[in-house]
């Protein structure tokens, strides 16, 4: 019996320097605790996805552009090709855990002429799709907060700079609660998953026991009933524009790399979280999405709801009542807290790392660790920062939230596949010891990875519903090649002649000399950047 305490905790110190000790064999330094498990990995990537608040706040994306078959049947497909991109990702993970990520595994499955600006690419696309993730999840937050004042007062419409500020309120509180939270932060996540399983148990019962039989919607409407009409696209394409509404539910698994080094055993944790938060999610869409399409009211109304969010305006109807909408949707917005700061944690972490390796402008400073809060608080701020000026957007365009699921969908899809393509160009060589191994089907899982992905760049550039005004359009594209050209800028400034990507451990670089020559020679000629070159933004400065 005496034996039994002091094993355990061997027993996890042993993994705990086993972690440390790779960490530092790159030239890092452990500034993070390993503090967090595999299920609160898995939360933190289930409450990014915030299945029913996401697949709510898009709503109108799917009744626009098809209906309910675009909706159900657009989530069943989307969820299918995650679970590729997710499975892909994982693979590659258990063989690099670190919290770099997408851009690390770029950088190190490259050739080496090429692994400087794959990582560069890489990095900046994820950091761009971490931080428009989180702009939109919040925003979206807002814009659902604001549309419940419309229950009881059906004449209110926020005004833009309403929306904007009520947004950076919403910034500001999960700021905060990343910063003096953040030792709550693995009971907060654990948490989502029970709230979030309760309220699409609670919404289910409710929204089916509420509706009047006459009101419910037959079987042939739920699964087969399809209209675009409202989109103005030919009938065909309105139903993958109208993927948008899963794509960008279903995109932020990946960003719960950026949490490597604060987790025990990273290799075997990291990726099982990814993979089972998109099962989790897809299970819970089904679940969330059936009994809302039974109880569906017209859809013209739907459409017409205030500030684009039909949710308020359903429970509503269902409930008979402004207060049992408020009820139902309360719950909606508990998830979204839960989202946005697991959006924002993800993000900063990202920034952080990438700002380590000097990928940022003025990385020493994004870079710190603060000792009092265990958390890096000047990247924090920076994550923010950047989200509340991108939505400045709307005060010049209605339609800024498409614009920003679309550019977060995008980049994340992206930078997700880069390093999945590189792996696959290259004959999946450092894959092939994998602890989690696709095995003989990851050449296939990865070719449908990267397909979808291509597709997926040209896809959700596109507005949901044509004609398109300047208020109406889709700015996705806008905005990603603003980021793109900040990159090369920054690239062409400071990146081309000092950033030779991330540092790479003496593990990753024994797997790498066992692959091939190539590899070899990368290792070999692509050197960290220098200490005293990171995180200046100038050349040469300390």
């Amino acid at each position: 019996m005496s034996s039994t305490p002091s094993t355990a905790p061997e027993h996890g110190l042993k993994h705990h320097d086993a972690a440390e000790d790779r960490l530092a064999s790159m030239g890092y330094v452990q500034e993070l605790p390993r503090s967090l498990s595999m299920i609160t990995v898995l939360g933190l990537s289930f409450a990014i996805m915030a299945v029913p608040f996401g697949l709510s706040t898009t709503m109108a994306i799917g009744l626009t552009d098809g209906g309910p078959v675009t909706v159900l049947w657009g989530w069943c497909i989307v969820s299918l090709i995650s679970l590729a991109i997710a499975a892909s990702l994982a693979e590659i993970c258990s063989v690099f855990p670190t919290s770099g990520g997408v851009y690390y595994w770029s950088h190190l499955l490259s050739k080496p002429q090429y692994a400087p600006i794959a990582s560069w690419i890489t990095g900046w696309l994820g950091l761009v799709g971490n931080w428009t993730v989180t702009l939109s999840i919040n925003f979206s937050f807002a814009l659902l907060i604001l549309s419940a004042i419309s229950l009881w007062n059906e004449d209110f419409v926020a005004t833009p700079w309403q929306t904007v500020l009520c947004f950076w309120a919403v910034m500001l509180v999960c700021t905060a609660i990343n910063i003096w939270g953040n030792k709550w932060l693995d009971k907060l996540n654990n948490i989502c998953i029970y709230w979030t399983a309760a309220s699409v148990f609670i919404i289910l019962v409710t929204v089916l026991a509420k509706s009047p039989s006459s009101a419910k919607r037959s079987g042939k409407f739920v699964f087969s009933e399809y209209d675009a009409t409202a989109s103005g696209w030919p009938a065909g394409w309105a139903f993958f524009v109208g993927l948008l509404q899963a794509a960008y539910t279903l995109t932020g698994y990946g960003m719960v790399a950026a949490m490597c080094e604060e987790v025990q055993n990273p290799e075997r944790e990291v990726p099982k979280a990814m993979v089972l938060s998109v099962a989790a999610a897809a299970v819970t869409g089904i679940v969330y999405l059936i009994p809302i399409l039974f109880v569906l009211p017209d859809i013209s109304i739907l459409l017409a709801a205030p500030l684009g969010q039909p949710i308020p305006v359903l429970f509503k109807e269902v409930t008979g009542s402004p207060g049992g909408g408020f009820g139902l949707l309360f719950l909606i917005l508990g998830i979204a807290l839960f989202a946005g700061v697991g959006s924002l944690t993800a993000s900063c972490r990202c920034t952080w790392a990438f700002s380590r390796d000097g990928g940022i402008p003025f990385a020493r400073i994004w870079s710190k660790v603060n000792k009092r809060y265990d958390v890096p608080v000047n990247a924090l701020l920076l994550s923010a920062a950047v989200d509340c000026l991108l939505g400045l957007i709307y005060l010049g365009s209605s339609a800024a939230f498409n614009a920003f699921t679309g550019v977060a969908t995008i980049c994340l899809s992206v930078s997700y596949g880069i390093p999945i393509l590189v792996s696959l160009l290259r004959g999946r060589k450092l894959v092939r010891n994998a602890t989690f191994s696709l095995g003989r089907f990851g050449t296939i899982i990865n070719v449908i990875t990267v397909l979808w992905i291509a597709f997926a760049i040209v896809l959700f550039t596109m507005p949901t519903a044509i004609p398109v005004t300047p208020v109406t359009m889709n700015y996705a594209s806008v905005v990603f090649a603003g980021f793109t050209l900040i990159s090369a800028i920054w690239y062409a400034v400071w990146g081309r002649t000092n950033y030779r990507g991330p540092k790479v451990s003496i593990a990753d670089m024994g797997l790498a000399m066992n692959s091939d020559e190539g590899v070899v020679k990368q290792v070999e000629t692509v050197s960290p950047t220098p200490p005293e070159k990171q995180g200046s933004g100038i050349k040469g400065k300390q």
